[in-house]
């Protein structure tokens, strides 16, 4: 997938939208602990995002429930994007790498929008390329959009020719170590950025 001016387009409306339910309420609530400012768009409270039933490049099936304790960066892609999903987990390396000690309480999720093509050896050896303890997970065509739609996230099938390529959302989410939605990350803020929110979310009771 090459990142074009449409695909910035549906980054920015993704990352507006989700601005707005924060303005609108989705901000921290007063019961909840308020560990300081973060870089990304604060999203703790919305009402979407809450979990997933997937199976991993391993097949065995996970939930968020199997990661308490630490934070989830979840992102969706494709492996034969060409661009955006390899700068995306390039980054997730180097903010593992700038948190030190601390980056074996992240736990790095990839999301396929492609099942059609990415099967599990494909995902395992993609994710190994990157760092092995990255997780790939996938489903059927129908769960894939539940899935995606529960986190007003998006993926059209476009076609190139004899093949096709996937345009998608970019925005990574971090779930905090008791497995709630906080944060919504843009692709163009660096390692550094990621890093910072994360370091946060580790805090968090």
């Amino acid at each position: 997938m090459t990142f074009t001016n449409r695909n910035r387009v549906q980054v920015l409306a993704g990352t507006a939208l989700a601005l707005l339910v924060a303005l609108a309420g989705g901000c921290s609530r007063s019961d909840e602990p308020v560990v300081g400012q973060f870089k990304g768009l604060d999203i703790t409270g919305v009402p979407y995002g809450k979990d997933f039933k997937l199976t991993d490049h391993n097949n065995q099936e996970r939930t968020l429930a199997d990661f308490k304790g630490k934070v989830v960066m979840l992102y969706f892609g494709f492996v034969q994007c060409p661009d955006v999903c390899p700068t995306a987990l390039t980054r997730a390396v180097e903010t593992k790498q700038l948190l030190g000690a601390d980056g074996e309480r992240l736990q790095v999720i990839f999301v396929t929008v492609d099942p059609e093509r990415d099967t599990a050896p494909i995902l395992k050896a993609y994710m190994d390329a990157f760092d092995p303890s990255f997780l790939a997970l996938s489903t059927d065509a129908q769960h894939t959009r539940e899935t995606a739609d529960s986190f007003k996230a998006y993926y059209k099938k476009v076609p190139t020719g004899s093949s096709y390529t996937m345009d998608h959302s970019a925005l990574s989410y971090l779930f905090d170590p008791s497995g709630n939605l906080r944060v919504a990350m843009r692709h163009e803020q660096t390692a550094k950025d990621y890093a910072h929110d994360i370091a946060l979310l580790l805090k968090t009771p």
